[in-house]
């Protein structure tokens, strides 16, 4: 499968998920090898990729366990000689509404040890080796929430704008090794927060702001992922990129 990832290897947190498993896909038609990873079972994303004709494994990890994640980056090692492109993408879907006095610390713990430690942890485990390389592609997935102060969902938003200031301090960082940190502040996708009460009321609130007046669809989504995990973005670092439809109309 001849792309602009071809020969490279890249690891896709929360990849069972919706979103995490158009993303593998996408980047497989691309020509990379994909580490599919997620705290539950992945094997759905792995057969999407190999149906797609391109090639998968699965590692289970909690990404805020240091030893699955160590584990996480020594696997994809012995199994590949490389690790190219990081995706951090699991996350802690905002699908707890409540005001945010309602929140407990356990909650708000929770949601900002996965949705922003646990990106730091990811980059730190695969760091070594895109050091070595002297090269590499981190990609971190934000939120448009925090841009409009979405209320009643603080943990998540918060967690999300924290991404943004990880990634612009990192990226300054990594330069010297030839290693890239890029976010994209990513807009509504209906199917990742369907146990919402209110979904219909939140998707026609998000229309009305979003300049294109329709849902996102993972092929809207993934295809950025792709762009900044390859060498034609080789000359973009510490950027936020907003694919939303228009919903937010500056960047991050």
């Amino acid at each position: 499968m001849a792309g602009r990832l071809e020969g490279k290897v890249a690891i896709v947190t929360g990849a069972a998920g919706y979103l995490g498993m158009a993303h593998s896909v996408h980047m497989a038609r691309e020509g990379a090898r994909v580490v599919v990873t997620d705290i539950i079972d992945g094997q759905k994303t792995v057969d999407a990729v190999t149906e797609a004709g391109g090639e998968a494994i699965f590692q289970r990890v909690d990404v805020t366990s240091w030893d699955d994640v160590q584990r996480m980056a020594d696997d994809t090692r012995a199994e590949y000689g490389r690790i190219d492109i990081l995706v951090n993408n699991a996350a802690l879907v905002a699908n707890i509404q409540k005001p945010w006095t309602e929140f407990t610390p356990d909650e708000w713990d929770r949601n900002l040890a996965v949705d922003l430690k646990g990106m730091f942890m990811c980059a730190r485990a695969v760091y070594p080796t895109m050091q070595q390389q002297r090269s590499g592609r981190i990609v971190n997935i934000s939120s448009g929430t925090m841009m409009i102060g979405m209320p009643n969902f603080l943990p998540y938003v918060s967690a999300k704008a924290g991404v943004i200031g990880f990634t612009r301090s990192l990226a300054t960082e990594l330069g010297t090794d030839n290693i890239t940190v890029n976010a994209i502040l990513v807009g509504l996708f209906p199917h990742e927060i369907a146990g919402l009460d209110n979904m219909e009321a939140m998707t026609e609130m998000v229309m009305g702001m979003q300049a294109l007046k329709r849902v996102g669809q993972p092929d809207d989504l993934s295809p950025t992922v792709a762009f900044l995990a390859s060498d034609d973005a080789g000359w973009i670092t510490g950027q936020a990129i907003a694919v939303d439809g228009g919903l937010v109309r500056s960047g991050g």
